[in-house]
């Protein structure tokens, strides 16, 4: 079983307590976050959507720039006082603009899904035909799929990847277009191993007359960082959310060519959302002026040295990986002929102190709760400091790790957990006080 939850031990004097005020008003959840703090510290987080902020952005999310109401734009909002926040805000964008070399950017986004919520309201009419990659082959829920809102309220047609590749086939992609001429196209998602090549999804977008939309939420960073290409000459919007690889607070941002400028903006307000969540706002200009930074590009480069590391040593054990490998962040690993259910693995690497998510691979024979498959990712790992010279161990980890939990064997996770714990110690995570 998971452990309980406990208060942090007592601290002495001359260490006083991190969160002092909350400490004070709220024991209760000053313990919790303690105790997360704990958490994140001892344990290899592996999950590819996750990483650790810095100091600095954590700082930046807790301001009391929480305070102020500012529904509108910099120069055009609906309430007085807007003197600093306006700064914070433009600041953000031109930030935003320089980074990723786009005309247009918009900051105010809440989170990724209503980022998306936006493109649609931008560009298409309910019922009207959306594109994108389903998601059991690795697509995000937002780009048109059953559940979502966006498959309920837009037709949405998918595309997949070939059975014997685990790649896109641009030509079925063609075909599909051509055939269904969505409003928009979306390329991107959520467990995809493999480079996006968003020039040919601009071209097949030019042909079929969509709105080419690349969702780059999870390697926003690596593409700040040059570690990816960027979809900036190919796609007509940019979705992305900026924590993830980019090291950011959870928001999300748009960014268009100018021609596009004005539909996101009303979009985004007033069509979906009231005031933007400033503190958001200060923390997204932190991140996107720390990832302009020559450091930023020799942490991308090692989140995706170390993730083709990791991948080689994992097929050297035997694992299956969707696709072969990776060329990005992410890796996802078939459990399928290891006989062990993708929930099992998780929940026991969890016990074991590695942190990833079951996954489902394409055509799984298995339900999402239950697939067949793990979602492994470096940027985390990367940002504490490990190397290409630490994954044959973090595979060895994972290797034991999914074998106990084929036999039911705590006692071998408990040792994993005590290893894990004791390399966590020597690589500090950024932004926390344990």
């Amino acid at each position: 079983m998971t452990p309980p939850v406990t208060a942090p031990a007592a601290h002495p004097a001359q260490h006083p307590h991190p969160h002092p005020a909350l400490a004070a008003a709220d024991p209760e959840i000053a313990a919790l976050v303690g105790a997360e703090e704990r958490l994140q510290a001892g344990t290899l987080r592996l999950i590819p959507s996750e990483n650790y902020v810095s100091p600095a952005v954590l700082e930046a999310s807790g301001t009391v720039l929480q305070n102020k109401y500012s529904e509108g734009y910099p120069n055009r909002r609906y309430y007085e006082g807007q003197q600093v926040i306006d700064q914070v805000e433009a600041l953000a964008v031109a930030r935003a603009r320089d980074l990723f070399g786009v005309e247009h950017a918009n900051v105010q986004p809440y989170s990724g899904s209503p980022a998306n919520l936006a493109v649609y309201l931008a560009f298409a009419e309910p019922g009207d035909t959306v594109m994108g990659m389903a998601l059991p082959m690795g697509g995000h829920l937002t780009h048109g799929w059953g559940v979502s809102a966006t498959g309920k309220w837009f037709r949405g047609v998918q595309y997949g990847v070939r059975a014997d590749t685990g790649l896109i086939d641009f030509d079925e992609v063609r075909a599909l277009a051509l055939k269904e001429r969505p409003k928009i196209i979306f390329c991107g998602g959520t467990a995809l191993p493999r480079t996006i090549d968003f020039a040919a999804f601009g071209e097949i977008a030019e042909e079929s007359g969509a709105i080419l939309v690349a969702d780059i939420a999870h390697i926003a960073g690596l593409i700040a960082g040059g570690a990816h290409p960027s979809p900036v000459p190919y796609a007509d919007v940019i979705s992305t959310t900026t924590h993830k690889t980019l090291r950011g607070p959870r928001g999300a941002m748009l960014m268009s060519r100018e021609s596009h400028a004005r539909a996101i903006d009303k979009a985004v307000f007033p069509g979906l959302q009231g005031g933007p969540h400033n503190q958001t706002t200060a923390a997204i200009a932190v991140a996107l002026h720390e990832a302009a930074r020559p450091s930023f590009r020799a942490y991308a480069e090692t989140v995706v040295a170390n993730a083709k590391a990791l991948a080689r040593e994992l097929l050297d054990r035997g694992f299956d990986l969707v696709s072969g490998g990776t060329d990005n962040h992410l890796i996802l690993v078939d459990l399928t002929p290891r006989h062990v259910p993708g929930k099992v693995a998780a929940k026991a690497l969890d016990r074991a102190g590695l942190v990833v998510n079951y996954n489902t691979v394409p055509y799984d024979t298995r339900k999402p709760f239950d697939p067949s498959g793990i979602r492994i990712g470096t940027p985390s790992l990367t940002s504490r400091g490990l190397t290409v010279a630490h994954m044959g161990a973090v595979a060895e980890w994972i290797d034991r790790g999914v074998a106990a939990a084929g036999r039911g064997d705590e006692d071998a996770l408990a040792v994993i957990r005590a290893e894990v714990a004791e390399l966590m110690a020597a690589y500090p995570a950024p932004g926390l006080p344990v």
